[in-house]
């Protein structure tokens, strides 16, 4: 509306030396009045501001207005449209430039130079808005993507860490409630006659379930992140290989005979390879006490340059060892470049839990019947 309102302001002062005047204000406004639909159909736009344009200036009406119009349908086209589309409107737009010149009426050499300019500054510009759109745009989807890709990051982060809780979860507490089961039932079987027994086995019970609160209490305590005033987790060191110690006294008080050797020269392992150690020979114990049979028991340290591997055996009953939920069989449940370890899983988690830990260090794993019978779990983990 503002632009025909210049057009028609610029013609009234010419108005007297004008050849048909009033078709000369008819066809100003028409040169303006489709732009309202310029970025729906710019090129239909273009072609209709053009059409008015250019028979003003074959009707030879005298003075013309500045092509505003043109050059406005000009800049949508090199803003909106395809390349081939663009430069198909150029060639035109060129060629019926010289054209108009041509007309009477248009007898200076500047009135083509000016035309020109016009309407290569609308280009100009409509090529400058075009990459500057595209450069936006381009910008908006890399963000959406940093966005996507921080979220998948989050998530799976999200989700190692709830499988690495309730790995630790497991253990501590499979392992402790494991061997007050034991104990509970040995109590029973001890009960009227033997009195005496009976209460050492419920005073293990007793001792078995504050060394699993202990351990809970120093899970808690890492999961809620420091508590003292110095930044500093007020939480007991994880436990190591070099402290097997408490978890076989706790296996002989459940009435297994489990030896421990320790093979080569023993190094400072790093600390999550040093965990998975611990918690493999604690699991590989605890499906001992809870599925085997078993009356000894043998656990394995040996250490050589780049590994550790530990070894837990049994004399129990292999089968029943494969608890529910485990049944990985005997063969390679990992592999040395961190290959993960598939035991099929419908209830249990112990032997599962193993192969994760040995996955999560890049070892491999072995699980089935020993060499001499009963049940043998064998991890080879890296130790750089």
């Amino acid at each position: 509306m503002a632009l025909a309102v210049y057009n028609v302001a610029s013609l009234i002062p010419e108005a007297r030396q004008l050849k048909l005047p009033y078709l000369a204000f008819v066809l100003v406004v028409l040169q303006v009045v489709p732009l309202t639909w310029r970025r729906r159909w710019p090129v239909l736009v273009f072609i209709a501001v053009g059409i008015p344009r250019s028979l003003y200036d074959q009707l030879g009406i005298g003075f013309a207005p500045l092509p505003l119009g043109p050059a406005i349908a000009y800049y949508t086209i090199m803003d909106r449209c395809s390349t081939k589309v663009r430069v198909v409107t150029s060639v035109l737009l060129i060629a019926g430039v010289i054209e108009g010149q041509t007309t009477p009426g248009h007898n200076e050499p500047y009135d083509f130079f000016i035309a020109a300019l016009q309407l290569a500054v609308a280009g100009t510009l409509g090529i400058l808005s075009r990459t500057r759109r595209s450069y936006l745009q381009a910008v908006e989807t890399r963000a959406e993507q940093a966005e996507s890709e921080r979220e998948r990051q989050v998530a799976l982060a999200s989700a190692e860490e709830r499988t690495r809780i309730a790995r630790e979860l497991h253990d501590v507490v499979a392992h402790h409630v494991s061997l007050m089961a034991v104990q509970s039932e040995a109590a029973a079987a001890l009960l009227p006659g033997r009195p005496a027994e009976a209460g050492q086995a419920v005073d293990i019970i007793g001792q078995t379930a504050r060394e699993a609160l202990t351990e809970l209490r120093r899970l808690l305590g890492v999961l809620r992140g420091p508590a003292d005033v110095n930044g500093r987790a007020a939480t007991s060191p994880a436990p190591s290989i070099g402290e097997l110690g408490e978890v076989l006294g706790q296996v002989r008080q459940a009435g297994i005979a489990v030896n421990l050797r320790v093979e080569g020269s023993p190094s400072k392992l790093p600390p999550g390879v040093d965990l998975a150690a611990y918690r493999i020979v604690q699991e590989a114990l605890t499906n001992t006490v809870k599925h085997s049979g078993a009356g000894e028991a043998a656990v394995i340290v040996s250490y050589e340059p780049g590994y550790v591997t530990v070894s837990v055996t049994d004399t129990g009953n292999a089968a029943a060892a494969l608890t529910p939920g485990s049944q990985a069989g005997r063969g390679r449940a990992g592999s040395s470049n961190g290959g993960g370890a598939r035991p099929a899983a419908s209830g249990g988690f112990g032997l599962a839990g193993i192969a994760e830990r040995v996955a999560s260090c890049g070892g491999s794993l072995t699980v089935g019947p020993g060499d001499a019978g009963g049940f043998a779990v064998t991890a080879r983990l890296p130790a750089p």
